[in-house]
C-alpha cells in the first residue's frame, strides 16, 4: 500500500529500526515540543464517559468554544478529522476544477485536486527571495488564467499556506486579505491554510471578518500537540460551511478529539508557555544551524526550519544516515520548487535540538552521507 510521504510516521520507522517510539527523535513532524495541554490530557483520561456512545456529529461543544474564542457564530465553523480531511472535501464541495497554489508547499493540496479530477497550477516562491510567497504574482496569475485558462479550465480557486510549510515564510495579513478580496471579486474561492498560525497570530485573517468566498483552515495538531486525535476546523461564512459539511462523512471526529480540543483551546497558560518557549528555542536552533559548514538556513515564523545541506550532500542520503541513528527529519528534495539538498527540521526540546545539531555537524564536517 503506497501513500503520500509526509513527516511523522514514527510507527514505520520503529518497525524498520526495531526501536520503541521512545527511542526515536522525530524532527520530521512539527508538533509543539511541550506536548499537549495538561488540561487536554486530563480530559482524555475521562474517556469511559464517551466511549459507549457515538460521537456528537455536530461537534456542538467544540464549535461553541471556537465561536467564543474567535467571536464568531458557531455556524461559521466546520470541524474535521484533521485539516487534511477538510482539504480533501473542498474540491468537490465547492466545485473547484482548477486550483492555483502558492508553492513550494504541502503536497495534499495537489493530491486533493488530483483525487477529484481537477487541475493544479502553481506560482513558485523563489529561493533568491528567501522563498517569500509572491502574492503579487498570484494576483497577476489569476488575471492571466481568467483570460485564457489552462487546458480550457479557468482558475476558480487560489490556495495559500500561511505561514507556509515547508518554508516557514509568512505573509502579512493585509496582503493576504487583499488577495482574498480580489479573488472574491472575480468569483474565485480563496483558501488560506493557517495550520501554523498560532505561532504568529498577527498574520491571521481571523482577526477580522472574512471576505466572501474565503475559507480559513486551522488545526489542533501542531500548536496544540494533538496529532494522534486528528482534529482541525474550517472557518467561513455559514452558507459556505453548510455546503462543505454536506460532503463530510458522518461521525468524522471522535469524542476524545472533540473534548480534548475544547480543553486545549481554553488552556491560556499552556498557550503562553508554548509561545515563549518557541520564540527562544527556535532562535537558538536557527543560530546553531547557521554555524554548520556549508548549510543555508531560512528564517521561519513557524515551529520548524527549512535548510539546505552543503553542496554535494543530498537530502535523501542525509535523512537515511540520521534515520539509522533514530533521528527523523523531513526530506524535502521531492517538493516542487525546492532542490535535492533541502530538509526541514522541527524545533524540539533543547537537549533534543542539541543532539540534532551534533549529528548534522558531524555529517556536514566529514561529508559522510
Amino acid at each position: 500500500m503506497t501513500r503520500a510521504s509526509h513527516g511523522g510516521d514514527v510507527y514505520a520507522a520503529a518497525r524498520e529500526l526495531g526501536r520503541g517510539l521512545n527511542r526515536l527523535l522525530d524532527f520530521s513532524a512539527s508538533i509543539n515540543p511541550l506536548g499537549p495541554s495538561a488540561a487536554a490530557v486530563r480530559t482524555i483520561s475521562r474517556a469511559e464517559e464517551w466511549l459507549p456512545h457515538y460521537p456528537d456529529p455536530a461537534c456542538w461543544d467544540l464549535r461553541q468554544a471556537l465561536a467564543a474564542f474567535w467571536q464568531r457564530s458557531p455556524g461559521s465553523f466546520l470541524v474535521g478529522n484533521g485539516s487534511t480531511e477538510l482539504i480533501h472535501l473542498l474540491p468537490a464541495a465547492l466545485q473547484i476544477r482548477h486550483l492555483l497554489v502558492v508553492g513550494p508547499t504541502f503536497s495534499e493540496y495537489a493530491a486533493a485536486m488530483t483525487r477529484s479530477g481537477g487541475e493544479v497550477s502553481m506560482v513558485m516562491a523563489e529561493r533568491a527571495d528567501g522563498y517569500r510567497p509572491p502574492l503579487e504574482q498570484v494576483i497577476a496569475a489569476q488575471e492571466q488564467f481568467e483570460k485564457r485558462g489552462n487546458n480550457g479550465l479557468p482558475v476558480d480557486a487560489v490556495l495559500l499556506c500561511n505561514p507556509n510549510s515547508p518554508t516557514g515564510k509568512a505573509c502579512d495579513a493585509v496582503a493576504v486579505r487583499k488577495l482574498a478580496r480580489q479573488a472574491s471579486r472575480r468569483g474565485l474561492w480563496c483558501v488560506v491554510d493557517e495550520t501554523f498560525a498560532e505561532y504568529c497570530e498577527h498574520v491571521s485573517l481571523l482577526s477580522e471578518d472574512l471576505p466572501p468566498r474565503t475559507i480559513v483552515l486551522r488545526s489542533f495538531t501542531k500548536f496544540y500537540g494533538l496529532p494522534g486525535l486528528r482534529v482541525g476546523y474550517a472557518v467561513a461564512h455559514p452558507k459556505v460551511v453548510e455546503r462543505i459539511a454536506a460532503d463530510q462523512p458522518p461521525w468524522s471526529v471522535n469524542m476524545l478529539a472533540q473534548r480534548a480540543a475544547v480543553a486545549a483551546l481554553h488552556d491560556a497558560r499552556h498557550t503562553r508557555k508554548s509561545l515563549r518557549f518557541m520564540e527562544r528555542e527556535r532562535g537558538r536552533l536557527l543560530t546553531g544551524l547557521e554555524k554548520l559548514a556549508g548549510c543555508v538556513v531560512f528564517s521561519s515564523a513557524a515551529n520548524f526550519i527549512l535548510l539546505e545541506l552543503p553542496a554535494g550532500q543530498k537530502a535523501k542520503r542525509v535523512a537515511s544516515v540520521l534515520r539509522r541513528e533514530g533521528i527523523l527529519i523531513r526530506d524535502c528534495s521531492q517538493v516542487p520548487g525546492l532542490n535535492d539538498r533541502s530538509i526541514r527540521v522541527a524545533v524540539r526540546a533543547q537537549a533534543e535540538n542539541n543532539r540534532l545539531l551534533q549529528a548534522l555537524s558531524r555529517i556536514t564536517r566529514t561529508g559522510r552521507s
